[in-house]
């Protein structure tokens, strides 16, 4: 590994802190440097060897990949192709090659998000040291499902929140989170099992969305849509989605139900709120009983009711648009605002 001297404005740091903060022996740092190039990258005035910022990045991901099951070599394979996000000189969308194992990304699959606000080299933390240069990777869906597989919620966290600041809810929703459902769904029903995987993946996402969930600033809707599940559907993160991509992408005011919503409070909050738009996920057929939309009570000015799902079943008024996709479903109740 390059050594360079440690410059006045980037601190170095000593093994037996670096070992404190990661909680990682100072034996263990020693033989990922001797055995896989992994270590200070830096030499104080001293000749003393010092690990900066970067150097503690690479080995908070080391450390992260080894505990999900990735050999400690094909980890630090990992982490010396990778970058730490933010540095200087870092593409803002740099593919990391890797080794395909569970875990670790194939070629081209992490592109780096650049560094989160408020963290910086300079951050104290309860270790004595700066915070590192946090990671910020757009995952594939096969990296996220891994890490799904593996219940590795705080990978979920970091990966979902960077997607939604980076490219926002709707592409994160299209490009991340339906195809990591797929393939959970596909891994369900090929051994019968994975039902954890779908409540972690699931509560990640949930936790993502739901800061978004607000009313936006300055909307540009006064009566504001109602989102709701049918009577017994419980599969609600759709519509959360749809709160969030409305409040964020389209300055649209909502107001969520959530989940298994019966007809009699539906109603209810339709009389009280009158919306503009009263919009009702089924996911299942046995939820999708159009009869039940059409006897949600009139309003002044009248509601726009909208099915959305796949679970909907045959027999839908003409007056209540079947919506099939989450793109649709934006349009439709943007264009029904005027």
């Amino acid at each position: 590994m390059d050594e360079r001297p440690t410059s006045e404005d980037e601190p170095g740091y000593g093994i037996g802190a670096v070992a404190r903060r990661l909680g990682v022996p100072a034996p263990t740092l020693r033989t990922w440097n001797l055995r896989y190039g992994v270590g200070p990258s830096r030499r104080s005035p001293g000749g003393h060897r010092r690990y900066d910022s970067g150097d503690l990045w690479r080995l908070e991901e080391m450390n992260r990949l080894i505990k999900t099951g990735v050999p400690a070599a094909d980890a630090a394979r990992q982490v010396l192709r990778a970058r730490p996000a933010g540095a200087a000189d870092a593409p803002a969308e740099a593919a990391v090659a890797a080794t395909g194992r569970p875990g670790v990304p194939a070629a081209g699959e992490t592109v780096s998000a650049g560094r989160s606000r408020g963290a910086s080299p300079g951050d104290d933390t309860p270790g004595g040291l700066p915070v590192p240069p946090p990671r910020h990777e757009i995952p594939t869906p096969a990296m996220m499902a891994r890490s799904a597989v593996a219940l590795d919620s705080s990978s979920l966290s970091g990966w979902l929140g960077a997607a939604l600041t980076r490219h926002g809810v709707v592409w994160t929703w299209e490009r991340l989170v339906i195809p990591v459902f797929e393939a959970i769904c596909a891994r369900q029903a090929a051994t019968g099992a994975a039902i954890e995987v779908e409540h972690v993946f699931s509560d990640r996402v949930l936790a993502a969305l739901l800061p978004l969930v607000k009313a936006p600033r300055a909307p540009v809707n006064d009566r504001p849509v109602l989102l709701a599940c049918a009577e017994d559907e419980q599969h609600s993160l759709p519509i959360y989605a749809l709160a969030a991509a409305l409040a964020t992408e389209h300055r649209i005011e909502s107001r969520v139900l959530g989940a298994r919503t019966p007809f009699s409070a539906l109603a209810g909050a339709t009389r009280r709120l009158a919306p503009a738009v009263v919009f009702v996920w089924s996911q299942q057929a046995s939820t999708g009983d159009p009869g039940a939309l059409t006897g949600l009570p009139a309003s002044r000015p009248a509601s726009r009711v909208m099915a959305g799902g796949p679970g909907w079943r045959a027999g839908l008024p003409a007056s209540i648009p079947h919506v099939t996709s989450f793109r649709d479903a934006l349009a439709r109740i943007s264009s029904a605002l005027g």
